[in-house]
């Protein structure tokens, strides 16, 4: 019996041995080959940030008071790198050519937007990351770090050929985009969002005006001077957003979640008192009146009845204060009153027009910045419902809003008005923006956590010191002068 079992076996073994491993390591139940556009939609729908978010709250435009849900410490540790959208990125300009589409695709012209993107987003969380040789799998599992330089400087690179060859897509009529549920597959509007999202990199890369092998002011003055060639967003139809459903993607404050964190939730200082200072109509959209001030005789049309908390306020403070009326809640209409909310803008208009405002006013291209800075204000009060005719001349009026004669002063504005623009939009950049400028002024206190300081940066994921030690090293060694992954650290961009 043990004679016939081993033939068995043997047998078995000869068998399969025949067979390629290749063969045998593939999934029946999944699909080896699916179509570009389904790659397509994940990335997309994987690139947004949400509103309401921890994102959110480090850009002070929020407040939790509650310590079962959230805090507001900057004490980060690790972040995860994004290596999984990249290849997926990667494959779907491979799924494109594989279906039979020409070289220069849709897909193909997208993927380097999201290659800019994707890489870009990782760098101002961490600084240096492996690039030139990331996305080899098994061929290089220790890939060697590029520097945030480099980074920046490819993924320029990246944005100028996504805009030439959208621009031959868009002349020859191509239509063959699909799972686009953000601009509708108009190739259009995607050549407006990639050189828009060039210019964010450009203003990013402000303290890095003189360094001549990048050559931003001459790179920020060729898109602004020659619309043809560089077509920009032009009103905020052509916002790239990500937008809210009643079933499978409900706004994040929705009735649903009222009872769980409608007072538990309070809106910051940072955000709510900068437009009570500027009299901005914004702070009766955004906000509800606190209690306090409503029973100490304000009225709900009374900018002083709105009051934010400090970000660096301790906990508790917070939570009693919060259940005591002085602060004021986010508004429950507005935001808990239904399903679909607003859309959640990730590249969009009114940061497009602070964005030149800025390089006009830092001197990198003609132009008149303070046609822009109101372009940018009121299509931001479009944006949230504030109605611009009633309220724009007394508004404008005043000197902290209407557009100082002093080039510095102006910059301060520009800079502030796009900070409250920002709210609960574009992930990370109301923070990269006060990082880069220190404005506006983060709060901080002993709810800030890390020794009350805001965080610069995140350490590199855990898995970095086991398996890419050598080269996870020299990169630190490299940016910071020592060893230490420290978010304290100050990245180039920003040196």
């Amino acid at each position: 019996m043990k004679n016939i079992y081993l033939l068995i076996i043997v047998l078995l073994i000869s068998t399969t041995s025949c067979q390629k491993f290749s063969a045998l390591e593939k999934d029946p139940n999944r699909p080896g080959q699916v179509p570009p556009s389904l790659i397509f939609t994940n990335v997309l729908y994987n690139s947004y940030y949400s509103p309401w978010s921890d994102v959110s709250r480090w850009n002070q435009f929020w407040c939790s008071n509650y310590a079962y849900y959230n805090d507001q410490t900057y004490d980060w540790t690790n972040t995860s790198f994004n290596y999984a959208q990249l290849q997926n990125v990667k494959q779907m300009t491979a799924e494109a050519t594989r279906v039979g589409l020409p070289v220069n695709n849709p897909y193909a012209a997208l993927g380097k937007f999201f290659y800019a993107y994707f890489f870009v987003d990782m760098s101002m969380k961490l600084g240096d990351i492996p690039m030139t040789d990331a996305l080899k799998g098994l061929d290089n599992t220790q890939p060697k770090y590029d520097t945030q330089k480099a980074v920046f400087k490819q993924s320029l690179a990246w944005l100028d050929e996504a805009n030439s060859d959208l621009q031959l897509l868009i002349n020859s009529n191509d239509n063959s985009l699909v799972g686009d549920f953000m601009l509708g597959n108009d190739l259009v509007k995607w050549q407006k969002v990639v050189n828009s999202y060039k210019l964010r990199l450009l203003v990013t890369l402000s303290k890095k005006s003189a360094d001549s092998d990048l050559n931003i002011a001459s790179a920020f003055s060729a898109i602004i001077s020659n619309p043809s060639k560089y077509p920009v967003i032009t009103s905020l139809d052509d916002n790239l957003k990500f937008t809210f459903n009643a079933s499978t993607d409900k706004y994040p404050l929705n009735p649903d979640e009222y009872g769980k964190t409608a007072t538990r939730n309070n809106m910051s200082a940072t955000y709510l008192n900068t437009l009570v200072a500027l009299r901005d109509p914004r702070t009766f959209i955004v906000a509800d009146p606190a209690e306090a001030k409503i029973k100490g005789g304000l009225h709900t049309t009374d900018f002083e009845a709105y009051v934010g908390a400090s970000s660096g306020e301790s906990l508790d403070d917070m939570s009693v204060k919060m259940l005591n009326g002085d602060y004021s809640p986010i508004s429950k209409n507005h935001y808990y009153g239904s399903y679909l909310g607003e859309p959640c803008i990730q590249i969009g208009y009114s940061e497009l027009c602070f964005n030149i405002a800025e390089g006009i006013n830092r001197g990198w291209a003609s132009g008149n910045a303070e046609a822009y800075y109101i372009n940018g204000i009121q299509a931001s009060w479009t944006f949230h419902g504030a109605s611009v005719a009633p309220n724009w001349d007394a508004y404008y009026i005043q000197s902290t809003v209407k557009y100082s004669s002093d080039n510095a002063t102006a910059l301060t504005q520009i800079l502030t008005q796009k900070y409250l623009a920002f709210f609960n939009n574009s992930g990370w950049e109301a923070y990269r923006n006060a990082r880069r400028t220190g404005v506006p002024t983060f709060l901080t206190g002993v709810g800030t956590g890390n020794s009350q300081r805001i965080a610069k940066r995140w350490q590199y994921p855990s898995s970095e010191r086991t398996t890419n030690a050598v080269n996870y090293n020299a990169a630190l060694t490299s940016q910071f002068g020592a060893d230490t992954d420290d978010i304290n650290s100050e990245m180039w961009i920003f040196k």
